[in-house]
């Protein structure tokens, strides 16, 4: 089955109006994204090996990318090209950043994305690269034990406890897990998926009655969980082993286990709650910063990762999604498959809440992460009591909050450039 995107391009290059400098041996991409080794080989090889000029492709945590474009910001020039990260990683650096002014009016971008690219204002700060999100994952052997009259694409949180319930009892052991390693993003779990499903919020809703409620779901549920799952950080291998057989993760991360057993699996949207089916939308774009050695050549490398052909080869390489007009070919893998559909399904589904990534924390987002791992380990992991860690942690949060100044983004209610408030 062909899978075609909602995405489309026109031309860019001409559009990116930067005084032109001589053209540099080595273009520096430093980017977020593609950091796990395998990725970030397949992005020189594969993705980019396809360039006119050498393009040296370094992934780095989020920390140091800041620290290194702001310290060529400071100094008034700099070794990076273009810059690839996340939403949120842009709205850090937003005043490193040269307005990028495209003409999408042909283009067919989807109109969310293209106001996402300019983080508030009128320029166009980032250009969309591409899209991912989380899914869940299940051996077909857990299908005989989903609940009755359950739809696996429209569980209920209460549906996935009674199933992992079943599971844990009908095959001798837990065999549900999530990814609650030190690598794992079991954060984003709790920020785009838990939280808004129960409390229609992540930040201004933290402390609620309705957070407390969806902690204690997660009590309910971790009974069932493979009590491993403290050291998985990608969902893939405990999948392919059959330690686990429900499994939530990114996208990217569950790739391993459709390419290599693509009969044994199937991958469905996350669980829904009170407030709906809570989804956190991965939207990863490319930017200039204001001391590139070479705006005008990184506008074509812009234009480069934006054909087609390099879209395609893209997801090969990543697993993250075009967000240009493009068919994709029947021999891709089958994981792009599985995920295409259930990005489709979640994505255009009416009960879904859609959580952006947090934005505007700067250094500080390592810190915020924090605040909602930290009511895990004290509650689920530690067991003390859901409203006294809420209480605790909230505080915490509203101190980051303050401090960062960070205003709110969806699903919180805007708080009007003032720092989001811990209701």
């Amino acid at each position: 089955m062909t899978i075609k995107t909602k995405f489309a391009l026109s031309g860019i290059a001409a559009a990116l109006m930067m005084p032109a400098i001589p053209a540099s041996a080595e273009i520096l991409f430093w980017s977020t994204q593609a950091k796990p080794v395998e990725e970030t080989q397949r992005m020189r090889d594969d993705v980019l090996s396809g360039f006119t000029d050498t393009v040296d492709y370094q992934a780095s945590d989020e920390g140091p990318w800041i620290t290194r474009i702001q310290a060529e910001t400071q100094a008034g020039k700099g070794t990076i090209g273009v810059l690839g990260g996340l939403h949120g990683d842009f709205t850090s650096v937003e005043d490193t950043l040269t307005d990028i002014p495209v003409d999408l009016a042909a283009a067919k971008v989807i109109p969310g994305y293209i106001e996402l690219g300019k983080l508030g204002g009128e320029g166009q700060k980032y250009v969309p690269w591409m899209q991912a999100t989380y899914m869940m994952a299940a051996n077909k052997q857990a299908l005989e034990f989903l609940p009755d009259g359950a739809d696996i694409n429209e569980l209920t949180y209460d549906q996935l406890i009674a199933w992992c319930k079943n599971i844990a009892e009908g095959s001798g052991g837990p065999k549900c897990g999530l990814p609650a390693g030190p690598k794992g993003l079991k954060h984003r779990f709790f920020q785009g998926y838990l939280l808004p499903s129960y409390t229609g919020g992540t930040v201004r809703t933290f402390k609620s009655a309705e957070a407390e409620e969806a902690w204690n779901k997660l009590k309910e549920l971790w009974q069932y969980v493979n009590p491993a799952s403290t050291n998985y950080g990608f969902m893939q291998e405990p999948l392919l082993t059959g330690e686990v057989w429900v499994a939530f993760d990114h996208t990217a991360r569950l790739a391993d286990a459709f390419n290599q057993k693509p009969d044994d699996f199937v991958g469905f949207p996350a669980p829904k709650g009170p407030k709906g089916r809570g989804y956190m939308p991965v939207i990863a774009g490319m930017a200039v910063p204001s001391t590139a050695p070479d705006a005008a050549e990184a506008a074509t490398l812009i234009e480069y990762m934006l054909k087609p052909e390099t879209q395609i080869a893209t997801l090969k390489a990543t697993n993250f999604f075009p967000v240009v007009d493009v068919e994709l070919p029947d021999d891709l893998p089958p994981s792009v498959k599985v995920a295409g559909e259930v990005i489709a399904a979640t994505s255009n589904s009416p009960d879904s809440i859609t959580t952006l990534l947090p934005m505007g924390l700067g250094d500080a987002g390592g810190k915020f992460n924090q605040a909602y791992t930290d009511v895990f380990e004290r509650t689920i992991l530690g067991g003390q009591p859901v409203r006294q860690a809420l209480d605790e942690q909230g505080a915490a949060l509203a101190k980051i909050m303050e401090e960062t100044g960070a205003p709110c983004w969806a699903p919180d209610a805007s708080s009007d450039g003032a720092p989001c408030p811990v209701e």
